[in-house]
C-alpha cells in the first residue's frame, strides 16, 4: 500500500464518511481550494487504480466508494511514521507531544490506564 498524497487523503476522508458518492457529492464537501470537476475525477480515478477506490456505473457516472478501511490506512501509515521519524519507539513519539505541550498529563494517566488494562 502506497501513501498517498495530501489531496488524495481529503478525498479518502470524505469517501469514508458518506461510503459512496458520486464525483459531484465529493466536490460538495471542498469549501475552500476547491478543484476542479475534472481534476477531482482524475484524482478519483487514480486512487481507482491504486486499489483504494471502487466503482459502480450508473450509465456514464460513477458512484465511488472506498476498498480499503480508514482503520487499515491509519495504521499502516501511523507505524510506518513510528518507524521513519521516531525509530520504532512509542515512547518518543509520546515524549515528542509531551514536549510539544500537545498531550495533558491526564492524557497520559489514561494512555497507561489503557495500557495497564491490556495486560
Amino acid at each position: 500500500m502506497q501513501k498517498l498524497t495530501n489531496k488524495e487523503e481529503e478525498i479518502m476522508m470524505v469517501l469514508w464518511a458518506k461510503k459512496k458518492a458520486f464525483i459531484k457529492e465529493i466536490l460538495a464537501e471542498f469549501t475552500i481550494a476547491k478543484p476542479h470537476y475534472n481534476t477531482m475525477s482524475t484524482i478519483v480515478r487514480n486512487l481507482e487504480n491504486k486499489g483504494f477506490v471502487g466503482h459502480e456505473a450508473f450509465g456514464n457516472t460513477h458512484r465511488y466508494f472506498p476498498l480499503i478501511t480508514k482503520e487499515a490506512y491509519r495504521k499502516k501509515f501511523i507505524n510506518s511514521t513510528i518507524a521513519d521519524y521516531y525509530d520504532n519507539s512509542y515512547k518518543s513519539l509520546v515524549s515528542f507531544f509531551a514536549k510539544e505541550e500537545k498531550i495533558s498529563v491526564d492524557e497520559l494517566k489514561e494512555i497507561i490506564e489503557l495500557i495497564q488494562k491490556k495486560k
